[in-house]
């Protein structure tokens, strides 16, 4: 029992360090949001982790990422960009390997991944609106945002405008492709961190 502990602690340690090194590597899109919105795909391990060892491992392994940035990175959002990006992760990451720890095949991971994309893109529409922008503006006023976000589509004059043109596709491209490449590398990786 206590090499089984070990063992998951140990793989839960080396899913985290891979997805703080991934978080590190993040890049704007500026067709889509604000340069202050990255993408990375530090959910690629959480993801993979989460599927082979568990929900509660996808959760530790996403927080113990953000842990590990902020001890690298520090913040600059006194902490409200890495909350919602522990958020957002845990509401993409749970559904998807809760519904995969069911029944484990390929068509229940492909729905998870489907559902919990779906859960974060909803979710973070929400939370950006109402918690993380509001937040957020208090080191970049809300004025200034909108304004950014209006250089890539006129039309954004708002928040509603911004969640709706901005988060949410920047979001959904981000579910994607993390989903795609956890897809096409879950199999050949899980014999490892299941053995």
């Amino acid at each position: 029992m206590k090499n089984k502990k070990t063992a998951w602690l140990v793989k839960v340690a080396m899913l985290s360090a891979v997805a703080t090194v991934l978080m590190l590597v993040e890049f704007p899109l500026p067709f889509i949001a604000p340069p202050f919105y990255e993408l990375d795909f530090s959910e690629v391990p959480v993801l993979v982790g989460a599927f082979a060892l568990g929900p509660l491992a996808g959760v530790v392994v996403e927080g113990l990422k953000i842990l590990l940035n902020l001890l690298i990175n520090g913040t600059i959002t006194a902490g409200v960009g890495e909350f919602a990006n522990f958020v957002m992760g845990v509401v993409f990451v749970l559904p998807a390997s809760l519904i995969y720890k069911r029944r484990k095949t390929k068509a229940n991971a492909a729905f998870g991944l489907v559902l919990g994309g779906v859960f974060m893109v909803v979710v973070s529409c929400f939370v950006n609106g109402y918690i993380m922008l509001p937040l957020y503006s208090k080191f970049m006023p809300l004025d200034a945002i909108i304004k950014q976000a209006a250089n890539i589509w006129s039309v954004i004059d708002s928040v509603f405008d911004f969640v709706l043109l901005c988060v949410a596709p920047f979001n959904l491209i981000k579910v994607v492709l993390v989903s795609v490449i956890t897809l096409v590398i879950y199999k050949p990786i899980s014999p490892i961190l299941k053995g």
